[in-house]
This record gives structure tokens, C-alpha cells and sequence, in this order.
């Protein structure tokens, strides 16, 4: 094994390793804020189901990119690795549609009362719930085809061609199938992110406009920095900025990959990582901006002080 490949399959274990970790704490976390009831935020289910999400795109990508760098080849079979595309592309889909659902939740969250926004700000805690189980259940049904789109074995035929990932192939179909499949999966994508830009957007303006508006007063409880909502809206903008970032890099990857015959094991390798790299920054891009963290772990380190007093 080349050293250039163990220092990538070294790199996407570290990456699998933490991004697990990372996503798996901030479960928790959210967990325990729901069943303790401690300062919920509504936008905390949201973010429960971006964590699991993120746990399957690094699964689904970081476990067979660490093996096959390591020099485990083809090592799944054909319905290994049409599972794992499978639910890779679902995972993937639910972190763009959640990042979606994130950012609009809260541009009509901190909308003005005299918005036309306003008649929705009250009922938008009704949707959250069926507005992810409808994210999940939609990229359920159009990942169906994404089976048909990957093997184990080179296959030949006349109107495809093959793309070596590592571990399995990838088929580029010319049918008219598989090209109005692509378009509608791109076209969710894009549409997801054309929304968070524009939601992002509005609340940029939204906060500007906040913070013209009261900075002749000088009490710090007005200042839309000490505001709860704008902690919130500031790290969502945080957040969708990382998204974006890491997507437009991966697609420019991608469409490379797909545009050139046989790209080069180190270009796949390098969009995997990439793909891979908002799932694993994510959590901790929300752990450390969000305060609640801080403050729950100092209350259970709190009570578990006597604890550990009675073994010193």
C-alpha cells in the first residue's frame, strides 16, 4: 500500500471517528434538553434529525472510503453497494432539506409582526414535525433510483459508461430515464439552496434593519447581540454558510468527475472528502455557538462534584 493512500485512509478515519462523535454528543444533547425540558428551542427537532442525517452520510461515505484506501477493493457486494449509495444520497438529501427547513424556520421566526410573514410566525411550530417526516419520506422515494446507478462489477454496455469510486462502480447512463432522474435530483438540490440563500438573505436584512433600529438605546438587554433569537439567527447563518461552502466545492468536484471518463483515484477521493466535511463540522460549529452546551455540562459536572469526592 502506497503511503499517499494510507495518509488518506487515515484522513477519512479521522474524519469518520469525529464527525460521529461530534453528531452523536449533539443527540444527546438535544435529547436530554427535550426530555429535561431545559430552555427548548423549536428549532432543536430540527437540528435531532440534521445530526442523524449527518451520522448517515458519514457512515454511508467515511467507513468504505477508509477501507478502500486502505486497500480493501471491492470488498462489498452488488446490493452493498447499491445500499450504502442508497442511503448516502438519502442522508445527503436530508441535510440539505433540514438546512432548508432551518433557515426558513427562522427568517419567519424573527420576521416583523407587520410582515407577510406574520400570519404564519404563529403556526409554524405545527410543521416542524411533518415538514421533516415529509424531508425524510420524499428522499426515500427519490433515491429509488440511485440502486441502478451503481456496481460492484465493470459492466459493458453500449449507451453507458463506468466510473472506478474505489470500492464500486458508478454507471452514467444516457437513457432518458436516468438524465430526467438527475434533473429532478439536481433541481431539489438546487432549489434547497436557492431557499437557504434567500432565507439567509432575509435575515441579514432582517438583523440590519434590528440593529439600526435600536442603537441610540444603550441598555445591552435591547441589543440585538444579547437577543436570544439573534444568538439563534446568527448561528444558522453560521451554519448555512458552512453548508454552501463545503456543497458548491463537492459539486464542483462532482461534475468534474462525471464531465472527465476515469477520473484519477486521488480526484474521488478528495470529493469524498469533501462531501464528507459539513456532516463532521457541522455539530461542532453548533456545540460551540450555542450556550445551552456550557451551561448543561457545568450542571451535570455540578452534581457529580460529590461524587468523585467520595474516591479522592
Amino acid at each position: 500500500m502506497a503511503s499517499s493512500d494510507f495518509a488518506i485512509g487515515m484522513i477519512f478515519l479521522f474524519q469518520t471517528i469525529v464527525g460521529i462523535l461530534g453528531n452523536f454528543f449533539l443527540l444527546y444533547h438535544y435529547t436530554y434538553l427535550e426530555l429535561t425540558r431545559y430552555t427548548v428551542r423549536p428549532t432543536d427537532l430540527i437540528l435531532r434529525h440534521l445530526t442523524v442525517a449527518n451520522s448517515l452520510v458519514l457512515l454511508s461515505k467515511g467507513v468504505p472510503q477508509t477501507m478502500a484506501a486502505f486497500g480493501l477493493k471491492h470488498f462489498l457486494s452488488d446490493i452493498g453497494c447499491k445500499l450504502v449509495f442508497y442511503v448516502h444520497r438519502v442522508g445527503r438529501g436530508v441535510c440539505i432539506g433540514n438546512t432548508c427547513l432551518l433557515s426558513i424556520f427562522q427568517a419567519i421566526t424573527i420576521s416583523p409582526m407587520n410582515s407577510w410573514w406574520a400570519e404564519l410566525k404563529l403556526q409554524t411550530h405545527k410543521f416542524l414535525g411533518p415538514s421533516n417526516v415529509l424531508c425524510w419520506i420524499l428522499n426515500l422515494l427519490v433515491s429509488i433510483i440511485i440502486p441502478m446507478c451503481v456496481t460492484h462489477k465493470w459492466i459493458s454496455k453500449n449507451n453507458t459508461r463506468k466510473m472506478d469510486l474505489g470500492y464500486c462502480y458508478g454507471v452514467v447512463d444516457n437513457g432518458i430515464t436516468h438524465i430526467l432522474h438527475n434533473i429532478f435530483l439536481l433541481s431539489y438540490d438546487v432549489s434547497c439552496v436557492g431557499l437557504m440563500i434567500w432565507a439567509s438573505g432575509s435575515m441579514v436584512f432582517i438583523l440590519y434593519r434590528h440593529q439600526q433600529r435600536v442603537q441610540h438605546i444603550h441598555s445591552t438587554n435591547l441589543s440585538p447581540r444579547s437577543s436570544p433569537e439573534s444568538r439563534v439567527t446568527q448561528n444558522i447563518l453560521v451554519l448555512v454558510i458552512t453548508f454552501v461552502s463545503f456543497y458548491t466545492s463537492s459539486h464542483i468536484l462532482i461534475l468534474y468527475m462525471v464531465l472527465f471518463h476515469n477520473p484519477s483515484w486521488w480526484l474521488v477521493s478528495t470529493s469524498a472528502l469533501i462531501t464528507a466535511c459539513f456532516p463532521t463540522v457541522s455539530p461542532f460549529v453548533l456545540m460551540i455557538r450555542d450556550r445551552r452546551i456550557l451551561r448543561v455540562s457545568s450542571a451535570c459536572l455540578r452534581r457529580s462534584a460529590p461524587l468523585h469526592t467520595l474516591f479522592t
